[in-house]
């Protein structure tokens, strides 16, 4: 059993039933990217972010996100001390390698674009002052519906700033029955044991980037980005960044999968959660799902 294999194995004794979305989570950790979750409070969001960083070997902290959270709550704030008569600056929570940034949409604009920095550069810049992030740095974002009270929907500039955007939703019966008995969950997060460290995935990230596409491949590949912008069906499309992202992720999958080289079947994968919160139809226009069917895939590697 691979090394992958086994995270995601370890990963399914508390995220249970879960499989695809587990997988899903990992890529985008393998593709260096952050990861958005948008669900109904209490779908285990919370105890994803915390067992993947604990199967992983990595620093994690928790970020509630509230209306009156300020960007020094998360970067950090210089503080004078007595003793040695200068300021002295104390890291926020942002200074490690998992964050869960939970209901990231019931804080502010201002707050919300404190993490803007940290994603996209892996630094952040407190009173005139760059401080470099860990190594690796991996966002989990949750975010609750729109509809629901008390939330400042996140700008597209921001959006942009993650890879993938999945859901949990709802457990099976099997899975909830298992929920139930008490074998799963965060009362097992302690039983989880670390399968990787912090080099081993910085070593497979280098992997995931190194992963063959053939040229028919990235034909495919720019078939579908080009679908995503015809503006009579969808009102924006894929940004060169999202595009980059979306090929990136599917090396990360192939690699997952045991091949050093990008098939269609990856691509397919991971364009929906890659796609999800950037690409738009227009009303009574096709969706993305169509596209994949409508695009014909030339060439397998």
């Amino acid at each position: 059993m691979s090394i992958i294999h086994e995270t995601v194995e370890e990963l399914g004794r508390v995220v249970v039933g879960k499989e695809q979305q587990v997988r899903l989570a990992l890529c985008t950790l393998l593709s260096r990217g952050h990861l958005l979750i948008e669900d109904l409070p209490g779908m285990g969001k919370t105890t994803l972010s915390h067992a993947l960083a604990q199967v992983l070997g990595l620093g994690y902290q928790r970020i509630q996100f509230t209306s009156d959270l300020l960007p020094a709550d998360i970067l950090g704030v210089s503080v004078f001390d007595q003793g040695s008569s200068a300021f002295v600056f104390h890291p926020g929570p942002v200074f490690s390698s998992v964050i869960l940034a939970d209901e990231i949409n019931r804080a502010t604009p201002k707050t919300q674009s404190a993490l803007l920095e940290a994603m996209e550069e892996g630094q952040v810049t407190v009173e005139g002052e760059t401080r470099s992030l860990p190594r690796p740095f991996f966002v989990i974002a949750t975010q609750n519906p729109a509809s629901q009270r008390g939330t400042f929907p996140l700008p597209e500039s921001q959006l942009d700033r993650f890879l993938m955007r999945i859901t949990l939703g709802y457990p099976s019966a099997k899975s909830e029955r298992v929920l139930f008995q008490g074998k799963s969950g965060r009362v097992q997060l302690h039983t989880l044991r670390q399968v990787m460290t912090a080099e081993t995935l910085i070593d497979l990230q280098a992997q995931a980037d190194s992963i063959h596409v053939s040229e028919s491949l990235l034909d495919y590949l720019q078939k579908l980005v080009a679908g995503t912008r015809d503006g009579n069906r969808f009102v924006c499309g894929l940004s060169p960044r999202g595009a980059l992202g979306l090929l990136s992720a599917a090396k990360a999958w192939a690699l997952m999968e045991g091949r050093d080289y990008v098939i269609p079947e990856d691509l397919q994968v991971v364009f929906q959660p890659v796609c999800r919160h950037r690409v738009i139809a227009r009303k009574n226009a096709y969706g993305t799902n169509e596209l994949l069917s409508e695009v014909n895939v030339s060439g397998q590697s």
